[in-house]
């Protein structure tokens, strides 16, 4: 029994993350025998966990039909905290989403502030999907948290320390799972695609995160993947954590807004415009992110997934950034291993909610 629950788990997981395949394909891709395939198959399609969507253009004999996951089978809700929004995200098994709400919420330590979460969430749910559909809620929170626990052990954009997240599942009566924002940005990745990669989430803040083997890594003391407080300039510019010369002060978002008195696409607007100023400082930015980039690749030897709302924006700006990466590298002959995040701007809230989806594949 454990055998075939394990066959069906690796047989879910890999149609979770590859939209439309075969049954040959299935067979082949996770060593698998054909008959095996079929009777897991078949089951999950009778269990209408799986559907078939069409045929295969025949390359000669018989067509084969192709298969996928039923989308609308089941669903998950992401959510994102911030010192002064919600955002709100319900996505399908295709990992799309079908819904997404900001609204405005001035994060408090007071129980009033757990009471008026569920009521947005439940706001947000009503009529969107049904309760016996919803797998559960994913809160991505900025800040390091005790996941056994249930506490933030610290959160900079917050101003909390040792806060407990007790109250809140509570209030909410539903499953929920809760995860550091640039840890829940790399989980909206394709695992499948990215074994081992470091998510640089290029937000306000700076954050980042890594796996390996598929497996995020959070380090001993659950800070793994703290990049924007590395030393870049020493004896540089004061960063909101009190140190000088962070990495945030020069790559976080918040460098190209002035902390928010512009909007990014305000500055992006300035930059194709060819304003002067705007176009010295989008020029630094690139150089500072090059830099930084340049000493992650040189520690982990790994894929760079460029995430994040300036994440977004750099796939128009690849090469002038890769141009700048190659000039502190010497070790590389391309810049290949740079990616584009999948989500520009759901990411947190999409890889928050898509941890349920773990639970159908057992």
């Amino acid at each position: 029994m454990d055998k075939r629950n394990s066959t069906r788990g690796r047989i879910i997981n890999y149609m979770l993350n590859h939209p439309i395949t075969s049954k040959a394909e299935l067979s082949k891709e996770l060593n698998i025998s054909m008959p095996t395939v079929l009777t897991n198959v078949n089951e999950l399609i009778s269990q209408k966990l799986l559907t078939e969507l069409g045929e295969y253009e025949s390359t000669g004999g018989r067509k084969a039909k192709s298969i996928g996951i039923n989308k609308s089978y089941r669903r998950a809700m992401g959510v994102v905290i911030s010192a002064n929004h919600l955002e709100m995200v319900l996505i399908n098994l295709g990992s799309e989403i079908e819904k997404s709400v900001r609204v405005r919420l001035k994060f408090s330590t007071d129980f009033s502030y757990c009471m008026q979460v569920k009521k947005e969430i439940t706001k947000f749910l009503k009529g969107s999907c049904a309760e016996e559909e919803l797998l559960g809620v994913g809160i991505a929170i900025p800040g390091i948290i005790d996941q056994q626990n249930r506490i933030v052990l610290k959160s900079h954009a917050l101003q909390i320390e040792n806060y407990s997240l007790r109250f809140l599942e509570q209030a909410l009566e539903l499953p929920v799972y809760f995860e550091n924002d640039a840890n829940a940005a790399m989980l909206a990745e394709n695992p499948q695609k990215y074994q081992d990669a470091i998510y640089l989430s290029l937000n306000h803040t700076l954050g980042g995160a890594f796996c390996i083997n598929g497996q995020l890594f959070r380090g001993k003391n659950q800070k793994a993947g703290e990049f924007g407080h590395m030393i870049l300039i020493p004896g540089g510019r004061k960063c909101y954590c009190g140190k000088v010369g962070c990495t945030d002060a020069y790559c976080a978002e918040s460098v190209l807004t002035d902390d928010n008195r512009i909007s990014l696409e305000t500055f992006m607007t300035q930059v194709k415009n060819k304003d002067a100023a705007a176009g010295v400082k989008w020029e630094n930015y690139l150089d500072h992110l090059a830099i930084l980039i340049s000493n992650l690749r040189m520690a982990y030897d790994m894929d760079i997934i460029l995430g994040g709302d300036v994440g977004g924006v750099l796939a128009e700006y690849m090469i002038p950034l890769g141009e700048k990466v190659m000039g502190y590298n010497g070790f590389d002959h391309d810049v290949s291993y740079l990616k584009n995040c999948a989500y520009e701007k759901e990411a947190s809230a999409v890889g928050a909610a898509r941890h349920f989806f773990a639970d159908i594949c057992h």
